[in-house]
């Protein structure tokens, strides 16, 4: 089957609809999906709910969506560094489901394994908790969390093969990994395609399986959130 896609705008035909729910990899500005997100924005779909760890930043990575109101929900663990994503919530123009890091992770791993939830101590007694079922395992309580399943899954890796086969670059896996997992539809964008066989097999992260689509995203600018830098000594 024919994987490789000319654009993210072609990647993606067919697939967006008004209130869908979209995985997104990505950390800050580390392993986002960017032309993805950007063919997205171009799509005018409204009232999606992405699962992320967080929005990027002001006009960057999914800051794009909120800036433009597509978003409905968002499912995050960190909301800093985004005075609109800060803005709408506190507004209450934003639904937010507040999920831990780790436990944001592994919702999105259940759901692609095809686990519908799981226990978990993280969260017990805060506001995470509400709502939710408690169970006592050995005399402690443990909170029920639900894996996530997505409509779609879009991700950002370092290099594939042309058939889908991907590896991820150093701390740029991070999110990306179990967020092409938990999506009935999974597009990636990679920085460079290389032929079947030329991949060492162990050092496959994604195994093609899981990646339906795929485009050539290169070449990318290194956003920074925040450079800092050393003052220069007077001589």
């Amino acid at each position: 089957m024919q994987k490789i896609y000319s654009s993210a705008h072609a990647a993606l035909e067919g697939v967006l609809f008004d209130g869908m729910t979209i995985a997104a990899g990505g950390f800050g500005l580390c392993g986002i999906p960017e032309r993805l997100i950007d063919a997205i924005v171009a799509s005018g779909i409204k009232d999606i709910t992405v699962a992320s760890n967080n929005a990027g930043i002001d006009n960057e990575g999914l800051g794009k969506l909120l800036r433009t109101r597509q978003i409905k929900k968002m499912i995050s663990s960190y909301v800093g560094e985004n005075k609109e994503f800060e803005r709408q919530f506190l507004a209450g123009e934003l639904q937010i489901e507040f999920t831990p890091q780790g436990t944001l992770a592994e919702r999105m791993r259940a759901g692609g394994a095809g686990i519908a939830g799981f226990y978990t101590r993280t969260g017990v007694g805060t506001q995470v908790a509400e709502g939710k079922e408690v169970k006592v395992f050995d005399g402690d309580e443990y909170i029920l969390e639900r894996g996530i399943r997505a409509d779609l899954s879009v991700i950002k890796g370092w290099k594939a093969d042309e058939s889908g086969n991907l590896m991820f670059r150093k701390t740029a896996r991070n999110f990306n990994l179990p967020a092409a997992t938990c999506g009935k539809v999974c597009v990636a964008e990679v920085e460079e395609i290389v032929p079947v066989g030329s991949l060492d097999p162990d050092c496959i992260h994604l195994p093609s399986i899981y990646v339906n689509r795929l485009i050539l995203g290169a070449p990318y600018d290194k956003k920074i959130e925040f450079r800092t830098v050393r003052e220069r000594e007077v001589a």
